[in-house]
């Protein structure tokens, strides 16, 4: 099972990670300013997280794909690791689907 972790960054803002059962990232969050609406995004993710149409497929200038998840504000909640290829960056949307509604809160935070 997948589960959120929280931490904070350099800066003092706050982060989280959704982890899947094996422990890789496979979401991360942007920073937020307080513990509050870093729990918020957390929470926008697991429903979001289930309805494709907000996921957005992307590719890198690099090559690299990768996803972000949005809200419904079209705000990005989180986004993905590069993947070498499409077909893996669709194996990494498939599993937030899959961990993010039942995932745990792991928080780290100071």
């Amino acid at each position: 099972m997948g589960k959120f972790v929280i931490t904070n960054r350099t800066n003092g803002e706050y982060q989280f990670n959704l982890k899947a059962g094996n422990g890789q990232t496979i979401l991360a969050s942007e920073g937020y300013t307080t513990k509050a609406a870093c729990l918020n995004g957390v929470e926008s993710v697991k429903k979001n997280s289930q309805d494709d149409a907000r996921f957005e497929k992307k590719e890198s200038s690099n090559g690299k794909y990768y996803f972000s998840l949005k809200a419904t504000n079209g705000q990005i909640i989180g986004s993905s690791e590069m993947y070498e290829s499409a077909s893996a960056r669709d194996n990494g949307i498939e599993s937030v689907k899959k961990n993010a509604p039942d995932a745990e809160t792991d928080d780290q935070s100071a």
